[in-house]
């Protein structure tokens, strides 16, 4: 695909997740990978469901911005580093939505485990509703840099892995196309939000 097709794949993107409720003002970060060693990413500070042609740069797989004048987001490593450990992805979404922000709080411990969910088949790679989705969840840290480096581990130990939390922050997921990665936020979501309605009945 062109710059400018891989651009608007973000902009609906946005749309899309902003229309939800998923991506709320300024928050959130999508990204597209551009080249072998290139990605193109929203920049800081954009309106997600307002998002036009400039509102997207290219940046290397180290973070480094190709465009001057352009802010890539704070995130930015964390999009990279997914391209640097599969070359097969595609595209990488990171939202903020209600249910993500809340279950990652709720939740003990440094993992959540999703199971005998039939929609579990939305994830690339599964195919039964029998096994088990393991979330990981780290705890935010402004230090994105450090932030990536305990993520790393867990990326390399876990390749089956289609997404992570960050507590009381958000989620990341990703796919060889932003189709790929939009299905997987669906799935998520709907996913969060019956385990929040699940603990909400056990707990009354």
């Amino acid at each position: 695909m062109s710059r400018e097709q891989l651009a608007q794949e973000i902009i609906e993107a946005g749309r899309f997740l902003y229309g939800r409720g998923w991506s709320p003002a300024t928050s959130s970060n999508y990204s597209t990978r551009l080249a072998a060693g290139q990605a193109l990413l929203t920049v800081s500070g954009k309106h997600k469901g307002q998002l036009g042609q400039d509102d997207v740069l290219a940046t290397d797989l180290d973070g480094n911005s190709l465009e001057p004048g352009k802010k890539p987001s704070a995130e930015t490593l964390l999009h990279t580093q997914l391209y640097r450990w599969k070359s097969e992805i595609g595209a990488v979404l990171h939202t903020h939505s209600v249910n993500a922000t809340v279950l990652s709080r709720l939740t003990p411990g440094d993992h959540l485990v999703l199971e005998d969910y039939e929609l579990q088949k939305a994830f690339s790679g599964v195919t039964s509703h029998e096994g088990r989705i393991i979330v990981p969840i780290f705890d935010n840290d402004q230090d994105i840099a450090r932030l990536a480096a305990k993520v790393q581990p867990w990326l390399d130990d876990h390749p089956e892995c289609v997404g992570y939390l960050i507590r009381g922050h958000g989620l990341y997921t990703w796919g060889p196309r932003m189709s790929d990665a939009l299905r997987q936020i669906e799935a998520f979501e709907f996913l969060f939000e019956c385990e929040l309605k699940v603990r909400a009945i056990i707990n009354r």
